[in-house]
């Protein structure tokens, strides 16, 4: 069996004690691929340092839009060189983020528009978080993909999605991928299974977002890679298909949006 967990944060101080071990779980429990995701200056340069240690991790680089406040022209162009290294597969994750409002949402907007306007420059793919700013995400994204520069589809992911059904549409038309985590198994699920039925396979990507949202049966206690086969799971479940039928098709996603041979 053949498993991606496409949104990692494994340079985090969660897994200071025992990182080598967490990535050797991952490994044998068959996870092939994993981009470790960077959320600000010294994340991004983390996953790097990550990446190169092991050859199936790959990283984007990124400012959250918890931390789009801290943007500036020093930061912008610590990112832009970053963003050339070989292990760089993404730009991310950026995006809005009007739940919590860290960062004032003028801020998150110019970081997001330098965010997209990077993936133009470098063709390469955004790894976007969105949390009850759907519909200002989806403007940025429609205007991006009237002119997405060297970018070709698919465009990015959706990351960890708690939008609507018609949104996954409406993002996947645009042509990105919807990607689910650990929400999706859990025993109140509702919404988020009824999206991935409706999807393609084609569109669709599964994460961890560790050291978060730990999937059933580890509700509440550290996530880690390991853990998104209990993601692949449930959506092979629902998609009609085996593990093993579904994790290869995940990998084959995964691999056709980062770019990855």
């Amino acid at each position: 069996m053949e498993l991606v967990d496409s949104h990692t944060h494994l340079d985090f101080p969660e897994f200071d004690p025992d990182r080598a071990q967490v990535i050797e779980r991952a490994w044998e429990e068959g996870v092939r691929l994993i981009v470790n995701i960077g959320t600000d200056l010294n994340s991004s340069q983390a996953s790097i340092v990550l990446a190169e240690s092991y050859p199936f991790i790959y990283a984007s680089i990124g400012l959250h839009p918890h931390d789009a406040k801290l943007l500036d022209e020093e930061m912008s162009q610590a990112l832009e060189r970053l963003a050339f290294h070989p292990k760089v597969v993404a730009i991310g994750e950026t995006g809005l983020d009007y739940y919590r409002n860290l960062s004032p949402k003028e801020a998150q907007k110019k970081a997001f528009a330098f965010h997209l306007e990077l993936a133009r420059k470098l063709g390469k793919p955004l790894v976007i978080h969105s949390r009850e700013a759907h519909q200002d995400t989806l403007n940025f994204l429609k205007d991006f993909v009237r002119s997405p520069g060297k970018l070709s589809p698919p465009y990015g992911i959706m990351h960890c999605f708690s939008g609507s059904l018609e949104m996954a549409k409406e993002a996947v038309e645009l042509g990105f991928l919807i990607s689910v985590a650990g929400p999706i198994t859990f025993q109140n699920a509702r919404k988020l299974p009824a999206i991935v039925k409706e999807l393609p396979i084609d569109s669709l990507l599964i994460e961890t977002d560790c050291p978060y949202l730990a999937p059933h049966p580890h509700r509440g206690k550290r996530n880690e890679p390991a853990y998104v086969r209990f993601v692949a799971q449930a959506v092979a479940e629902i998609k009609g298909l085996s593990l093993e039928e579904l994790g290869k098709k995940m990998l084959e996603n995964a691999f056709k949006v980062f770019r990855l041979d």
